[in-house]
């Protein structure tokens, strides 16, 4: 608890609008060190750290968490119930439990019930991957508002997508090629700059991948964009495989869902 205070002090002394506690992570390397949502095996240890937190700082304090440890130890109520007492001002959570990862469906039930027990605002996640789907969890968990994450990952215009549905009932056009072009151009850009060509090239395979997953033709040019090992060939091949989308349609076009699936 001293510690995550005095990062939180650190932190909201050189700026920080708010502090964020994770304590949702499921990641090995970080509950092996008992970090993330490992930390929900412990109430007690959950509520000093919330509380030494929210003590030192003089900003919100948030804090994101998953439906409990594993399917026998669901302890989100408690959790919840905690961070309300000792002063968190909204609560993030995945619905799942740490056990889970990201393996069948998320829990929107569980997310129910901490909002019904909570007067703090919640925050749903886990699985919105649609404009329909963010509508239904907003609905049927009553949330105060939904987290994207691994959706948003090669597809950030889907949170206009979300939004635009949210307040029309109507849904977006798929995004102009050029304007993906783009973005994705601008990305790897940046990942190059960040962390240098030779493992900037490495990084950005995967988010190639998450842009151009899904669009028709995609497989081959996934499989091949895999192979290029230099900054300059992995530019080259996006601007051959955006001109030859562009050739087809002025806006993105998707697979079938099951032939996307298989590729």
């Amino acid at each position: 608890p001293e510690m995550m205070a005095e990062a939180a002090k650190y932190n909201a002394d050189n700026g920080a609008d708010i502090i964020d506690i994770n304590m949702g992570c499921p990641a090995k390397k970080i509950c092996n060190v008992y970090a993330g949502s490992a930390l929900l095996q412990n109430e007690p240890l959950v509520a000093r750290i919330v509380d030494a937190v929210v003590r030192a700082v003089d900003i919100p304090v948030t804090l994101k968490i998953r439906t409990g440890w594993n399917t026998e130890n669901r302890n989100a109520l408690t959790v919840a119930r905690i961070a309300e007492e000792h002063g968190i001002q909204s609560l993030a959570m995945h619905g799942r439990t740490r056990a889970c990862m990201y393996h069948g469906n998320a829990e929107y039930d569980t997310i129910r019930a901490v909002k019904q027990s909570v007067s703090i605002p919640v925050v749903a996640n886990g699985d919105i991957d649609t404009p329909e789907k963010a509508k239904f969890v907003l609905e049927y968990t009553g949330a105060d508002a939904i987290m994207i994450g691994r959706a948003a990952q090669g597809r950030p215009w889907i949170f206009r997508e979300i939004d635009h549905y949210l307040q029309t009932g109507t849904k977006l056009p798929p995004p102009s090629v050029a304007e993906i072009r783009e973005v994705l151009v601008g990305h790897l850009h940046d990942l190059y700059a960040f962390y240098g060509y030779e493992r900037g090239t490495r990084v950005a395979r995967k988010h190639i991948s998450w842009y151009t997953k899904g669009l028709k033709n995609s497989a081959v040019f996934r499989a091949r964009m895999n192979t290029l090992e230099t900054a300059e060939f992995q530019l080259a091949a996006v601007a051959g495989f955006f001109d030859e989308l562009n050739a087809h349609s002025a806006r993105l076009e998707y697979e079938p869902a099951e032939v996307a699936l298989a590729a």
